[in-house]
């Protein structure tokens, strides 16, 4: 079975208001086996939304609507899903008598117009709100003898999840046949999304089920697997047949097949490994230390960090040498290995990071462009150096190099668990 969400309400429409709900019900529904397939936000408008609803309900399977079921002139929801099934409308007067008690219970009127609310379609189901005034409806229709199902759900996420948990769930669990989705994350560093697509796709393309996708994020591709099946165990199957194939292909970038961020992962093989880690960061300025430290647990492996953005903390604090600061600039492959070996020195770490670049937006010249990053990195074997020539403003820049340094120490971490 397939599904659609439509969120309603114009707020969702402007900068302001973000639709979580969505996401909620995303991973309930998957859970049971049903694809969504479509999700819409669409504002208080009647024509739009009755517009949206009937190609839904034309379409989807299971449809929740969220919002629209308020006291007001804009809460549109029930009015255009009557109109769009054809059905009339009754007031249910102890839906009507429970939203007087509730404002009764905190010394208030309720105003005539809280009545709308206690408008039922032909055929609804109502759903108890026992969090707000806005009780739910789920009814259940048939296009071309084939059963459907529609949900309308309020809009705070405070009332949708309590009502979907109690009142929809258990029914979709009766009404939803017996199926399964499982999905796993392959997630990559080091190569572009093409490069993945383009080493992935010979492998992925001949599997109808389950369905690859590639995503780009700073630093990172992301190859999520989603299949179907009439069980897990069937879901699993065919998850198990794919995915080997591509982590076999994609091994040298994959850094986490199971949620895991970098960070993550290099502390855990940092502790298994008993190693330690120091870094000096100049254009990323803190970011690879807070990267590191955000993990539980850091203490056990990394040692510290220092930001040195002056060349005079870099000669005070770190011993680089005024002569190769003068003769290469701070934004070189040099510096970088002299603060990389010069951290690991002060804090007698088994690897020491130096980073060094320009983040921009200013600061660059012709020979030295905005993204220039040096990394460094200084382990028992001898000092690593890359150069890196990274896209986007500041933030992305600072992102992508401390992800870069991440990945350098992944790489080594690797090399030295495989036996000589």
């Amino acid at each position: 079975m397939n599904a659609e969400i439509i969120a309603i309400g114009s707020e969702l429409l402007t900068p302001h208001r973000t639709d979580t709900n969505s996401l909620f019900l995303t991973d309930q529904l998957n859970r049971l086996g049903v694809d969504v397939v479509y999700k819409t936000i669409v504002g208080d408008h009647r024509e739009r939304l009755t517009a949206t609803l009937s190609l839904a309900l034309e379409r989807s399977d299971v449809v929740l609507t969220i919002g629209g079921l308020g006291p007001t002139e804009d809460d549109l929801t029930r009015e255009c899903v009557a109109a769009v099934l054809g059905r009339q409308m009754h007031s249910d007067e102890s839906i009507a008598e429970g939203i007087a008690a509730r404002f009764r219970a905190r010394g208030l009127h309720m105003a005539e117009i809280n009545r709308r609310q206690a408008l039922v379609i032909e055929g609804g189901v109502v759903l108890p709100n026992p969090t707000g005034t806005a009780p739910g409806q789920w009814i259940e229709y048939r296009i071309e003898d084939r059963g459907r199902i529609l949900a309308l759900l309020p809009g705070p996420p405070r009332e949708l999840k309590p009502m979907f948990e109690k009142w929809v769930l258990p029914r979709l669990l009766a009404a939803v046949p017996p199926a399964a989705i499982c999905s796993r994350v392959l997630r990559l560093t080091g190569l572009t999304e093409s490069a993945a697509e383009e080493i992935a796709a010979p492998i992925y393309t001949r599997y109808e089920n389950p369905v690859t996708t590639i995503l780009a994020a700073p630093g990172e591709i992301q190859l999520h697997l989603k299949s179907f099946g009439k069980n897990p165990e069937e879901a699993q199957a065919h998850l198990d047949d794919l995915f080997p194939q591509l982590e076999a292909a994609l091994a040298e970038y994959i850094f986490s097949t199971d949620g895991s961020a970098l960070e993550e992962v290099i502390g855990r093989c940092l502790q298994a490994q008993e190693m330690t880690l120091a870094v000096a960061e100049s254009c990323t300025g803190g970011l690879l230390a807070q990267r590191i430290t955000g993990v539980p647990g850091s203490s056990a492996y990394f040692l510290g960090g220092v930001v040195c953005y002056s060349n005079s903390m870099k000669e005070d604090w770190l011993e680089v040498s005024s002569e190769t600061l003068a003769k290469h600039g701070a934004v070189s492959s040099t510096v970088a290995r002299s603060l990389a070996e010069g951290v690991r020195r002060r804090a007698a770490s088994t690897l020491g990071v130096g980073i060094t670049g320009i983040a921009g937006p200013s600061g660059a010249t012709q020979e030295k462009p905005v993204g220039l990053v040096y990394l460094a990195l200084a382990s028992p074997d001898g000092t690593q150096v890359r150069e890196l020539r990274l896209l986007g403003g500041r933030e992305i820049v600072r992102f992508q190099a401390s992800q870069a340094a991440l990945d350098m120490i992944r790489r080594w971490l690797a090399a030295a668990r495989k036996p000589s």
